[in-house]
């Protein structure tokens, strides 16, 4: 649907329902449904993940490589169909005191070395959190945060800083926001990426902004929250 006019419907009947929860739809099917004809179709940018052998995938919400897209390779079908979000939380939580992999990372002139990058274009991160504060579906750019460090033990201070809303004020992270950014090959082959939610594969990569991509049905009241 990328460049089409037609508008695009969100139900939410996944795990977490990210894009349905970040525009004010809900997680509630039938209510969401009743509502369509009041929604208002928007025009919104796309991410665009490319690898180097040409190939390449569209995103909606949020591109993840390292810590988190390793938590999304390596969790169970069956405990996910038990468990839903939750068996994200027993994964995530699983890597403390495991040495995390690296990757490199080069964005505004800079160069990173990161264990976990989130490139995203929406606030809500699986349903219960906020790392991206300021991202926005209405936004011509990525907000990009980047954590560095192989040690996982100083993820539990990422965390603290991410439930208060601190982690541009946390040693170790850094906020960035972006058109274009290149991830670099990783010596290390668990180096995974996921975009909304889904492996799609390894480093190295590029994500960049598709402008004007795709007509999105909003209700109305989210233009006044994130206008």
């Amino acid at each position: 649907m990328v460049r089409s006019p037609v508008p695009l419907a969100v139900l939410p009947g996944g795990t977490a329902n990210v894009l349905a929860v970040e525009v004010g739809i809900g997680t509630r099917m039938l209510r969401a449904a009743e509502r369509f004809s009041s929604y208002v179709p928007t025009r919104v940018a796309l991410g665009l993940l490319e690898f180097p052998n040409g190939e390449s995938r569209h995103f909606g919400m949020m591109a993840g490589v390292g810590l988190d897209a390793m938590v999304v390779y390596n969790i169970s079908a069956g405990l996910k169909s038990r468990l839903g979000k939750v068996a994200y939380w027993i994964a995530g939580f699983s890597q403390v005191g495991k040495r995390l992999p690296e990757f490199g990372v080069r964005a505004c002139g800079r160069d990173f070395q990161a264990s976990f990058l989130l490139a995203s274009r929406v606030r809500n991160y699986g349903g219960d959190l906020t790392i991206c504060r300021n991202a926005s579906l209405l936004g011509p750019d990525f907000e990009v945060v980047v954590f560095e460090g192989p040690k996982a033990l100083p993820y539990l201070k990422y965390f603290a800083a991410v439930l208060l809303g601190r982690v541009d004020r946390v040693k170790g992270a850094t906020v960035l926001r972006t058109t274009d950014l290149q991830i670099t090959q990783s010596t290390d082959p668990r180096v995974y990426i996921q975009i909304d939610g889904e492996h799609v594969g390894r480093t190295p990569a590029r994500l960049s902004i598709v402008p004007d991509a795709l007509t999105l049905l909003v209700p109305p009241e989210f233009h006044k929250t994130h206008g």
